[in-house]
């Protein structure tokens, strides 16, 4: 298994992250909010796309409009970050580079964070921006919610909930390493803690104790979409590295799914790390990984 120079990148900046989690571990969620907001530093800017803050449902996002764009093609994108830390900055660039591979404009919420905001404001958020979208006069069929870890988890649940309320559903769901479960129960927890970087239990137990707050379950359909019925689901591709601690979150939705009937496109590429996608720019399997699903949306 042998992964270029570039992506190594990721590792070691999320090795220097839990070095400086280690070191301080009464670190102050400010203080954790401005050390994942290096987020962005593995994202190469993207080549021919603009920027543009904006206000939807109630909720600040950041557009990424890559030049020739079909404007009438939206993806709606979450942030990771465990549901507290991360932003519309720190994944900006990455929303440019996947919005430019599927030839759309995206918007990347700044969605409400927990401990703050516990489940479900998440969802509200997003939910509340998809409608606003509608209301401008996207088709449902031409938006994408997609996501990465946390987000990706957003990008699915948003959906199940749409489902639920009855709204229309958008045609395809895009998830970069969802972390999904929230009764940290998957073999690749144990199996992958050497190999990732980044994820481990400890840090899952404590932004999911944040994320659930004192009242939410850890088996809500809608916290936990590994208990979701994915009946009439839209189309769905999910990312994972074969290192990762929550590479089983990708593998068991996408077992889940399809006994539903979804169609879905499970991508596990060889020694990445958690959402590595964010090596956009840098290193060439985050470039390939993004052309194909820019290749998968036009199918």
């Amino acid at each position: 298994m042998t992964i270029s120079a570039e992506a190594s990148y990721l590792e070691a900046l999320y090795r220097d992250w839990t070095g400086r989690m280690a070191a301080d571990p009464q670190m102050s969620i400010a203080m954790l909010r401005s050390l994942f907001d290096e987020w962005h530093q593995p994202t190469l800017e993207p080549e021919g796309v603009t920027y543009r803050s904006d206000t939807l449902g109630g909720v600040e996002g950041i557009w990424a409009l890559p030049v020739e764009a079909d404007t009438s093609k939206v993806v709606l994108y979450t942030h990771g970050g465990g549901f507290a830390v991360g932003s519309a900055a720190s994944h900006r660039k990455l929303a440019g580079h996947l919005a430019k591979a599927m030839g759309a404009i995206a918007l990347v919420l700044d969605y409400r964070r927990a401990p703050e905001h516990p489940f479900p404001a998440q969802i509200e958020d997003a939910t509340a921006v998809y409608r606003a979208l509608l209301e401008r006069g996207y088709a449902s069929g031409s938006i994408v919610t997609a996501g990465d870890s946390a987000g990706g988890n957003l990008a699915i649940s948003t959906v199940l909930k749409l489902r639920e309320d009855g709204t229309a559903l958008p045609g395809a769901v895009v998830a970069f390493s969802p972390w999904l479960d929230m009764e940290h129960a998957g073999d690749t927890l144990v199996s992958n803690a050497a190999t990732d970087g980044l994820v481990s239990r400890e840090i899952l137990e404590g932004m999911s104790g944040m994320f659930l707050g004192e009242t939410s379950k850890p088996d809500d359909p809608l916290a936990n979409p590994l208990y979701a019925d994915y009946t009439g689901f839209p189309r769905l591709y999910l990312t994972a590295g074969s290192v990762e601690t929550l590479l089983d979150n990708s593998t068991r939705l996408a077992d889940r799914a399809t006994a539903a009937g979804v169609d879905v496109t499970l991508s596990v590429v060889d020694g990445m790390q958690h959402v590595f996608p964010i090596l956009a720019g840098r290193a060439p399997e985050a470039d390939a990984e993004l052309a194909r699903v820019g290749a998968w949306y036009r199918r």
